[in-house]
């Protein structure tokens, strides 16, 4: 589905009730409107661009294409729809206004299942809404709508006439109406108070509220991608702001714009060794031979200035002298002495291997951006403009622990039916990857006070708090009433395999709080939940950009039988086969249980929801370790 639609963003109004700055771009929870509009719609279709007529550089930075109406004389929403249809490189069209941020992840999908189920030109989202008497009316909402490429003529006919309605156009066409339960998933914001109450409403919100936000949520049977969503949206970045050296910056979180004080490089300058000089004096058809007058060096001053017929021999790094432009690298030289140098014919174009001033970094330009994780190559850019220290996020504090009466601890004796507590190590090793500082809590009997106290000793000294097991069905009666006493928490049946049962929300204890993520028993269930679900979050919380799962695709070396409805997670080699292309198997019994599978994997096999059994030979999405586990 996702590949036959492409969406649009509806920025071009004049949207003047917010004063001076385009509706669109009005800061929002940590973003801009449109950037929370773009983030709920990407998941949902193939591209998107943004219809705007102001700031176009201000919305390209959000990365996507960006495109002013075509029509003349009038900014509205019909405006953009139809340039939106003229370049739409996909069948379909989804539509959302820039100032609804909260518009439902479901929007493409069930559209577009109304489309197809009534042969529709256009499904359009409805709500019913509750009138002042207490009785209830159907709202369609003509600017969240889904329309086929095929009726622009239609709405070009409508435009013609002068009219501008938004849903007036579409009485031509065959409209399938959807009505979605969930009428706050479709409010704008309108005026600057608006946008500060919901400002204030979205610094705390309760998990019940994100919840809501998404139409039919169902904690009994909730697809990976929605609770990915819930956690992601009731998650907020912690404060706390430090400075330190630059060779303790490494994987840490940039808590703020770098900007560049000088350019890099401070001139025009060489980038080989060779001869430096003017390229107007090149010959088409002849050798050009010209005089050497000097030698200029990397890092020292210079005042060569060839006239014509001359140029001056240059390093590496060089000043490129008054008047060059132009450097032909001496093993490209037809022929050359420490007084002349001749040049062949089409060896060398004017401006070849000249780098420009500020070519690399322009000073006043940001060098790094706010929420970068700090790489070593970052570490030499920084280094480059001269600065000894960086601003960067405090280190997220994660306390986490195992509960179960059957597990032991390493050293101990292994009774009989008992275990060793496995979870503990690989969470460590897993929180240790982010850079998190640890507290390693040890094994929680299974009892109801001894995991109160657990949970309450671990909020009051950690940002955030994780477990292992404890929350399947059978053992959940009393760690759901421990931790409704503690806060807000709800209890999940997944749609995923391995992973099923997960618990997500937020304690107190003490006038302090922690975000908890109660994951399964089983080792590789602890896992794949972790990295699908606590990873992303503790990145967030982090202030880290978190860029989403990324997907690689491989050829399936055997068949796997897969049931649609349910993200499985499969563990796989990759690899690369004879041909060339990349090439994943399974590894072996993918039980919860078995964590050799998950030691012997260094790739993950996403089968998505709605996929059913893969053949041998079929492409597959994969997720590779290195790097992430």
């Amino acid at each position: 589905m996702e590949n036959s639609i492409s969406a649009l963003i509806l920025a071009g109004g004049r949207g003047t009730r917010m004063g001076r700055v385009d509706k669109g771009l009005q800061p929002f929870r940590g973003g801009t409107l449109a950037s929370h509009v773009l983030q709920r719609l990407a998941p949902q279709v193939a591209s998107v661009t943004i219809n705007a007529n102001r700031n176009l550089g201000a919305y390209s930075a959000l990365g996507v294409e960006v495109l002013p109406d075509e029509l003349e004389g009038y900014e509205g929403p019909l405006a953009g729809l139809q340039t939106g249809l003229r370049h739409c490189p996909t069948d379909l069209l989804l539509t959302a206004p820039c100032d609804s941020p909260f518009l439902p992840a479901d929007l493409a999908q069930r559209l577009y299942e109304a489309l197809n189920a009534q042969g529709a030109d256009l499904a359009v989202a409805s709500t019913l809404e509750t009138d002042e008497d207490g009785k209830s009316r159907t709202q369609v909402h003509p600017v969240f709508c889904l329309v086929r490429k095929s009726a622009l003529p239609a709405l070009d006919d409508y435009l013609k006439t002068g009219s501008r309605k938004m849903d007036g156009w579409y009485k031509a066409i065959k409209v399938a109406e959807v009505l979605f339960s969930d009428a706050a998933a479709f409010r704008n914001i309108n005026t600057l108070a608006e946008l500060q109450t919901e400002e204030e409403a979205g610094a705390n919100p309760s998990l019940k509220e994100v919840a809501s936000c998404l139409s039919g949520y169902d904690p009994d049977a909730l697809p990976v991608r929605n609770a990915q969503r819930i956690i992601r949206d009731f998650i907020q970045p912690v404060r706390g702001i430090e400075k330190v050296a630059l060779r303790s910056a490494l994987d840490r979180v940039l808590a703020a714009d770098i900007v560049s004080p000088i350019n890099v490089p401070a001139h025009d300058n060489s980038a080989m060794d060779g001869f430096a000089f003017a390229g107007s004096q090149l010959k088409a058809d002849a050798n050009t031979t010209l005089q050497v007058i000097g030698t200029a060096y990397a890092g020292r001053p210079s005042a060569l200035k060839p006239g014509p017929g001359e140029c001056v021999r240059i390093m590496t790094g060089g000043v490129m002298p008054d008047g060059c432009d132009t450097v032909l690298p001496q093993e490209l030289a037809a022929d050359m002495s420490d007084v002349a140098v001749t040049i062949a014919p089409n060896s060398v174009r004017t401006g070849d291997n000249r780098r420009f001033k500020g070519e690399d970094l322009a000073a006043g330009r940001p060098a790094l951006r706010k929420g970068k994780v700090i790489r070593p190559a970052d570490l030499g850019l920084v280094a480059s403009l001269g600065l000894a220290e960086l601003p960067v996020q405090r280190r997220l504090r994660v306390a986490f622990f195992s509960t179960g009466d059957e597990l032991r601890s390493i050293g101990e004796a292994l009774a009989e039916s008992c275990v060793y507590d496995s979870n503990r190590y690989t969470l460590f090793g897993m929180l240790q990857r982010l850079g998190c500082d640890i507290v390693d809590m040890g094994i929680v009997k299974d009892d109801a006070a001894s995991l109160e106290e657990a949970l309450r000793t671990a909020c009051e000294c950690a940002d955030a708090v994780i477990t292992s097991g404890g929350v399947s069905v059978g053992a959940a009666d009393y760690t759901k009433q421990v931790m409704a006493t503690l806060g807000d928490v709800h209890f999940w049946k997944i749609g995923m395999r391995p992973g099923r049962p997960m618990a997500f929300g937020r304690i107190r204890s003490s006038g302090h709080s922690a975000y908890l993520f109660g994951l399964p028993g089983n080792p590789v269930a602890v896992m794949v939940t972790f990295y699908f679900f606590a990873r992303h979050a503790l990145l967030r919380m982090m202030g880290a950009d978190s860029p989403g799962d990324q997907l690689l695709q491989a050829r399936c070396a055997k068949a796997i039988r897969k049931k649609p409805g349910r993200t499985e997670y499969q563990r796989g080699i990759l690899s690369t086969a004879l041909d060339g292309t990349r090439e994943v198997r399974i590894t072996g019994s993918q039980g919860s249980g078995i964590l050799r599978s998950m030691s012997e994997a260094n790739c993950m096999v996403v089968l998505h929801d709605e996929q059913g059994n893969v053949a041998e030979g079929d492409l597959v999405d994969v997720i590779v370790f290195e790097g992430l586990v």
